[in-house]
């Protein structure tokens, strides 16, 4: 009943309060992002599968400018992160219009990450189990890791997740969660300054 029905109303609910009292928030940051990405705006949009691989417009506060090198190629991640993008990944402040999705029913608080769409091919059959709930916000893998651990490791938590749903483990995940962004935790692999791309080789 949990996973059908009222796990769906309780996102609706907590996603319209949060956007109604952090709306002050999210301005101050939109206005604060806006010149620090020299004039790469203050939102990052892309489309990601959710459930059953739907595809939706994930959103996201944009962290990176839009330089270029002379041939007009965008310059590594690294080089693009400003130190005010830096903060907000590392508060995880970028995922707060998130809450957008979970209010339109693309997202959920609690779920696998909503990966890349080119990664979809790449699944194994039990991998891509990750798209039989909605993705989240955060999630079991992201409180175990998130980008300092493997794919595998990645996959195998966001898959136990899909078998073990509740309001109780959720709540947890959640907890675990606001433990993780005080603390500033596993914000990037070891090679990459968030994670390293999935290419079906590299579980």
């Amino acid at each position: 009943m949990y996973r059908n029905g009222i796990k769906r109303v309780l996102d609706f609910c907590l996603a319209l309060i949060a956007l109604l009292v952090l709306s002050p928030l999210l301005l101050v940051i939109t206005i604060w992002l806006h010149f620090a990405n020299k004039g790469a705006g203050a939102f990052f949009t892309q489309e990601r599968p959710g459930k059953d691989e739907k595809i939706f417009k994930l959103y996201k506060f944009k962290s990176m400018t839009d330089e270029r090198d002379t041939d007009g190629k965008l310059l590594p991640d690294a080089e693009r992160l400003t130190p005010v993008g830096r903060f907000i990944r590392k508060t995880s402040l970028d995922e707060l219009p998130q809450l957008w999705n979970v209010l339109r029913g693309d997202m959920s608080f609690v779920g696998p990450r909503p990966l890349l769409v080119q990664y979809l091919p790449l699944y194994s059959k039990e991998q891509a189990r990750r798209h039989e709930v909605r993705p989240g916000i955060t999630g079991w893998a992201q409180v175990n890791g998130r980008n300092a651990i493997s794919w595998q490791a990645k996959f195998k938590h966001d898959v136990w997740y899909v078998d073990h749903i509740s309001m109780t483990l959720d709540m947890k995940i959640i907890l675990m969660t606001v433990e993780k962004v005080l603390l500033r935790k596993d914000i990037s692999s070891e090679t990459n300054v968030t994670m390293d791309e999935f290419t079906g080789n590299n579980i």
